[in-house]
C-alpha cells in the first residue's frame, strides 16, 4: 500500500469553492428546484450550497455501497424530474468518474429527464471517464497524484486517509 501526497484543503479555499460553484450556476438560465448533496463527500458542500443559493437540499448516499438504499431514493428524484423538476447532484471531486456515472445511468434507467439533471463539484478532474456541468477548480490525474483531503476529512486518522486513497489505486500510480 503506498502513501499518497495529501493535499489538504483548507476552510477559505472550500468557501471560496462553493461560492464558484454557485457564481457559476447564476450565470446560466438553467435552475434546480433541489441541491442533492452525495453522500459523503458531497453532504458538506451541499449543505453550503444550498444555504448560499436558497434552494432546498436532499441528499442520497452513495459511499455506504448500500445500493438498494441509495437507489429507492435515485427512483424518487428520477419520478421529480418526470413532475418537472430540476436536480441538481454535488459532490466533493469528480476523480475517477464511477459516482457520477452510477448516479447518472441509474436516473436514466429510472426515466428520469436527462435535462432536468445536471451535476456540480468543487474539484473536477479533466482526465475523468465522465463530465460535470459546473466545477470550482480542475485538476488531471494523467499528472496530479495528490491526495485532497477536505476539511470534514481531516479528523480522520493518517491510516483512514491513506487506506481510502488506496482503495483506487490508478489515482496514484
Amino acid at each position: 500500500m503506498s502513501t499518497p501526497e495529501f493535499a489538504y484543503i483548507d476552510n477559505e479555499t472550500f468557501l471560496a469553492d462553493v461560492l464558484a460553484v454557485a457564481d457559476a450556476m447564476k450565470r446560466e438560465p438553467w435552475k434546480p428546484d433541489f441541491v442533492v448533496g452525495i453522500g459523503r463527500g458531497g453532504l458538506v458542500p451541499g449543505a453550503y450550497l444550498s444555504h448560499r443559493t436558497n434552494i432546498p437540499m436532499l441528499s442520497v448516499d452513495h459511499s455506504s455501497k448500500v445500493y438498494d438504499f441509495s437507489d429507492e431514493l435515485l427512483m424518487k428524484l428520477a419520478r421529480q424530474t418526470c413532475d418537472g423538476k430540476h436536480i441538481l447532484f454535488i459532490d466533493d471531486i469528480n476523480d475517477s468518474g464511477s459516482t457520477i456515472v452510477y448516479l447518472r445511468d441509474s436516473m436514466v434507467k429510472y426515466g428520469c429527464v436527462a435535462e432536468h439533471v445536471k451535476f456540480a463539484v468543487l474539484l473536477n478532474n479533466l482526465s475523468s471517464r465522465t463530465t460535470v456541468d459546473y466545477w470550482s477548480r480542475t485538476i488531471n490525474r494523467t499528472t496530479d497524484k495528490r491526495w485532497f483531503v477536505f476539511p470534514w476529512e481531516a479528523v480522520s486518522t493518517h491510516d483512514e486517509l491513506v487506506e481510502e486513497a488506496n482503495e483506487v489505486p490508478q489515482r496514484l500510480a
